[in-house]
């Protein structure tokens, strides 16, 4: 039996925000905080909102559908769709199937992934072990979430999150390059510094969870700032040791947007000059499991990302959950 082991790469990006904006200006007037704190300790300046009728799976539809046609396939040519997100449509079926009926991807295998806001990396590394493996040829991957349904929008953190979704298309590569490494973590001791409590099993749906609000995320800022700071510089030390690489070989990493605060301490504990962090948390906010991908076709569809490059990738999210990746552009 021949044991199949090929190079992965990143074939096509594509990305989708609502058209609803809520500017830090509007935000004042609903929860007790500032416009210049939030822009200067988070580096938010508006965040997009999805309208009532406006679910996760349509924005994930959107995103998935532009990076297949940037790959340049047909729907017919996805093997697996992956779908990341803390915010999906219903409890089943998974939002993975309902957006393969949207794509009308049916030659598609579909299921979620849940890692908050590590998930499109988490769903990276599996897309990448499939395709690797030659089980698939070509796996959508989508971070998706709207936030916006699950805020309490009377709390002052309601201002760190914005809904949207980005994509890539990975596949395999006959050059020598694309995936080099990747590690994940998991640390189930900060799983009450940023949950939501309410809609599972633990505390199902009922008048009660209502009225105490379990259904809108909680978190702990502080704890955040604090885990954030330490988990992300050890996940991306060990990609790069990994690789046998060193931070002054990275051309651009390419972060989930938990707060400036955090990438610019991140950057200053690694030694990375921060003009290579790729940032748009000013515009977007926090998309949770769509921030990695929306920034990916952003700068990928600017043209600032050339063959050959070296791009980290890094995140953190709850559970606790975080790592990073290394790819060779190509």
């Amino acid at each position: 039996m021949k044991q199949i082991v090929r190079n992965v790469k990143i074939i096509g990006t594509g990305s989708y925000v609502p058209e609803k904006i809520y500017t830090n200006e509007y935000l004042e007037t609903l929860v007790p905080t500032s416009s210049k704190w939030i822009e200067e300790t988070l580096g938010i300046k508006e965040r997009r909102i999805a309208h009532n009728k406006e679910v996760t799976s349509d924005l994930a539809y959107e995103a998935g559908k532009r990076a297949i046609e940037n790959a340049g396939l047909d729907k017919d040519h996805i093997d697996l769709i992956i779908v990341a997100t803390s915010t999906p449509d219903r409890l089943a079926p998974s939002t993975a199937c309902i957006v393969q009926d949207k794509l009308q991807a049916y030659n598609a295998v579909a299921f979620d992934l849940a890692a908050v806001c590590s998930g499109f990396l988490f769903g990276m590394s599996v897309a990448s072990q499939y395709v690797a493996s030659g089980v698939y040829d070509n796996v959508l991957v989508i971070g998706a979430d709207t936030f916006s349904k699950i805020v309490d929008w009377k709390r002052r953190d309601a201002v760190f999150f914005g809904d949207g979704a980005g994509a890539a298309v990975i596949s395999h590569s006959n050059v020598n390059g694309g995936f080099l490494a990747s590690r994940l973590y998991s640390d189930g001791r900060g799983k009450e510094h940023f949950t939501i409590p309410g809609g599972g099993s633990e505390f199902p749906a009922s008048n009660e969870t209502i009225k105490e609000g379990l259904h809108y995320f909680r978190m702990n800022g502080k704890e955040v700032y604090n885990t954030g700071t330490v988990v992300l510089p050890k996940a991306i030390n060990q990609v790069l040791e990994d690789t046998g690489l060193s931070i002054e070989d990275i051309d651009l990493m390419i972060p989930h947007q938990p707060s400036i605060k955090i990438l610019e301490k991140t950057a200053e504990v690694i030694g990375l000059p921060f003009e290579k962090v790729m940032t748009n948390m000013d515009r977007y906010a926090n998309t949770s499991g769509g921030t990695i991908p929306i920034l990916l076709d952003e700068v990928n569809r600017a043209g600032k990302i050339k063959e050959g490059d070296l791009i980290l990738f890094a995140a953190v999210g709850s559970g606790w959950t975080y790592g990073a990746s290394l790819i060779k552009w190509a």
